[in-house]
């Protein structure tokens, strides 16, 4: 299956989830290449982390700029699962993999800003399924407050839930601290000693890739 992380605005946890999940893919026996479309190469630096220890489930990853149709499906040939990592704007790249996906997740925050660029990916994707209309779309709340007591993430989904081209995921993805000292090492937080971020992504997996036991 090709997945695509991408969205229009920057910021939202889009490569924290990617590589989070290829990890997960990989700590199950998954052959899992990455492909990095954003010129800030997030996800290529956290590959480069990760591949320099030897200990750690290999994962592969590519660069690939402008049109990613072509490479995206090859890759689905060669390999079990591609996950694509789109940057934060309207872009060719964006574009052409939304038409190379079989399944889009938008990651944003629970905050105005995203959900106003979320009324324009629904157009996007909209679009996309002219050309490819297997394609799914999910809306992902990623760096959601961990405090119980802000309400933002569940003012946000009642809005999400109005966006036709749009299913909302069951998951949230906290922020937690956690996420970005994994990323330094190259880790991915089910490698990590906290288990309510290895829970939520664990959760996200099976949501998307189904429970391998």
């Amino acid at each position: 299956m090709i997945l695509l992380l991408g969205g229009e605005k920057g910021g939202t946890g889009k490569s924290t989830v990617a590589v989070n999940l290829a990890v997960w893919l990989a700590q199950v026996g998954a052959d899992v290449v990455l492909i990095d479309t954003d010129y800030q190469r997030t996800a290529s630096n956290f590959i480069d982390r990760r591949n320099a220890n030897s200990d750690l489930p290999r994962v592969h990853c590519v660069e690939k700029y402008g049109n990613v149709f072509d490479a995206a499906r090859d890759l689905s040939k060669r390999y079990g699962e591609v996950i694509i990592d789109a940057g934060g704007r309207d872009s060719e790249e964006l574009r052409t993999a939304l038409a190379s996906a079989h399944l889009l997740y938008c990651p944003l925050k629970a905050s105005q800003p995203d959900i106003e660029t979320s009324i324009h990916m629904n157009e996007l994707v909209k679009l996309a399924r002219a050309l490819n209309p297997p394609l799914q779309s999910r809306l992902l709340i990623a760096m959601g407050p961990t405090n119980p007591v802000i309400h933002e993430t569940d003012d946000a989904r009642e809005i999400l839930t109005e966006l036709p081209e749009f299913v909302l995921s069951d998951v949230i993805i906290r922020d937690r601290k956690v996420y970005r000292d994994a990323m330094l090492e190259g880790r991915g937080v089910v490698e990590m000693n906290n288990q309510k971020a290895a829970a939520e992504i664990t959760a996200l997996a099976h949501e998307i890739y189904g429970d391998p036991t």
